[in-house]
């Protein structure tokens, strides 16, 4: 019978041959391809035996996750004891929170995803519509948080736990993307004062450890202001933390800016495009593109260094953990205490990082991983 005969471009892929792909091409090619290899990949499995079934034994199967104290734990089990953090879990996520109130975290939680979703996925429904919502929700959120006008005021000082983390690295990164940019751009200018002024404030936050930025903003910089003035500390633990991230943010951006071609800027000028346009259709875009993955590391920094709050007296998560420690019903469970929380950070950025892929594929700025 003759060989089918298909018109140029259109013969139908033909699978691979035997042995070039599948599960075991890829154990051969990446684990089994030398001597060597198989030494490291025999020695590799090896440790992970002696260290995979303790570990899964002390986490899961010999853990209490219902108990009353640390010495009921151990009645239970030679596990973990999550029963302490189930007991905490109400502290964990809402820090002092009043109780009756803790519904207004929960649906400003809900409408902070529904406000993140045109500006993640620019498939959503009715988007345009959807990004006036995003705009307004900073001041949603604030008045759902703070209260006043209908609702039950609740002092900041009553915020912690992973309510605070998120409130201080969701703020800190909205804030400081437009305000790095704009430092970027100040940086590069041509007019010398906004070029000094810009270099001056980034290299000096970038000079400073942001735990000595917290410190002013707890302490110093009361002095620098009238008798009988009050500044909410989270207000100053903002700003701080914002500012310091914008510096960074500028040079990854400045790094994005200097990698475009100086053709790009010149054919702007010649569409007789003024700098404004020119920056916002041809010049930033490319630029924000090239510099996603420093812009989501300084962003996942950002939100790890969240945790030095609790130097300033500010109960995060880790701050929680260890007053309820404190307690001698649950003392010596930090190592729980830990992993929760490590839990916690690693899920939020992974997530970020999963999503700088994502964005970095879907707008061609390298090679597809």
């Amino acid at each position: 019978m003759s060989e089918q005969q298909y018109a140029p471009g259109t013969h139908p892929d033909l699978k691979p041959p035997i042995g070039q792909s599948g599960l075991l091409f890829w154990f051969r090619k990446n684990l089994f391809s030398s001597p060597f290899n198989v030494l490291l990949t025999l020695l590799t499995a090896y440790i992970l035996y002696l260290m995979i079934p303790p570990m899964l034994n002390w986490a899961f199967f010999d853990a209490v996750f219902v108990a009353d104290s640390r010495e009921h734990c151990r009645e239970l089990g030679q596990g973990a004891c999550w029963a302490f953090i189930d007991n905490r879990i109400d502290q964990f996520t809402y820090g002092f929170y009043p109780v009756d109130e803790r519904w207004r975290v929960i649906l400003c939680f809900f409408l902070f995803l529904l406000a993140m979703l045109p500006i993640l996925w620019d498939k959503t429904p009715a988007r345009r519509k959807m990004l006036w919502f995003s705009l307004a929700f900073p001041f949603i959120g604030y008045w759902l948080l703070v209260g006043g006008y209908g609702l039950t005021p609740v002092e900041t000082t009553r915020f912690g736990g992973f309510m605070l983390t998120l409130v201080i690295g969701i703020t800190g990164i909205a804030c400081s993307m437009p305000i790095g940019i704009a430092l970027a751009l100040g940086r590069q200018s041509e007019m010398p004062i906004i070029r000094w002024l810009s270099t001056c404030f980034i290299e000096f936050i970038r000079g400073v450890p942001l735990i000595t930025l917290l410190f002013v903003a707890s302490t110093m910089l009361n002095y620098f202001l009238p008798p009988g003035t009050t500044f909410d500390l989270i207000l100053r633990v903002l700003i701080m933390v914002t500012l310091f991230s914008s510096a960074y943010i500028a040079e990854v951006v400045r790094g994005g800016l200097q990698a475009i071609p100086k053709g790009q800027g010149e054919a702007a000028d010649a569409l007789g495009l003024n700098y404004g346009k020119s920056m916002r259709f041809i010049i930033l875009p490319q630029a924000l593109k090239i510099s996603i993955p420093g812009i989501v590391n300084t962003f996942i920094g950002l939100f790890k260094d969240t945790t030095l709050v609790v130097i300033i007296g500010l109960l995060d998560p880790l701050g929680i953990g260890r007053a309820s420690l404190s307690d001698i019903k649950w003392a010596g469970l930090a190592a729980e205490v830990y992993i929760f929380v490590a839990l916690f950070f690693f899920i939020c950025c992974f997530s970020m990082s999963r999503y700088s892929i994502y964005l970095e594929n879907k707008l061609h700025t390298g090679h597809k991983r």
